[in-house]
């Protein structure tokens, strides 16, 4: 891989341990971004890693259940091969709303068993349920916009 690609994976690496997940995770992930052809063996993967294939097979699988990368196969071949998965920003955005709805609720159900003369804990609640409604509203619009800028139709 070049220099400045080899950066670049580096990068988003070191990004995606900022977000407190491994940093082997987004080496792969990067290098499958700006891959061309777009997919990857697990052994090329580990080649132009340099890492082992237990850990490229560890990452693949962890990014194939996050739903960002699919394993495909092909004809003839024995071998899987890993590229990012088409649609995987607005599926990892989804799953994030999911999130975003569960704080939520949590945040109704506190609510439901916190006395009514309990003031601060009320105060906390009703905070942390406004805030999570509004990122879910405002989530749920910006999918909207993002399904008619791609020229889709919201599902």
């Amino acid at each position: 891989m070049e220099e400045e690609r080899e950066r670049y994976v580096e990068d988003f690496a070191v990004m995606f341990e900022r977000f407190g997940l491994p940093r082997m995770m987004g080496r792969v992930l990067g290098a499958l971004l700006v891959s061309n052809p777009p997919e990857l063996s697990a052994g090329g993967l580990a080649e132009l890693l340099r890492a082992s294939r237990g850990s490229i097979s560890q990452t693949t699988r962890s990014l194939v259940q996050m739903g960002l990368v699919e394993r495909l196969t092909k004809l003839g071949e024995r071998r899987d091969y890993f590229r990012v998965k088409p649609g995987a920003w607005d599926d990892l955005m989804r799953s994030q709303l999911e999130s975003v709805t569960t704080v939520r609720q949590m945040a109704e159900r506190g609510l439901e068993v916190v006395p009514p003369d309990a003031q601060s804990a009320r105060q906390n609640l009703e905070e942390m349920r406004d805030f999570y409604g509004f990122w879910e509203g405002q989530m749920h619009h910006l999918l909207k916009l993002w399904k008619q800028e791609r020229g889709g139709s919201e599902q």
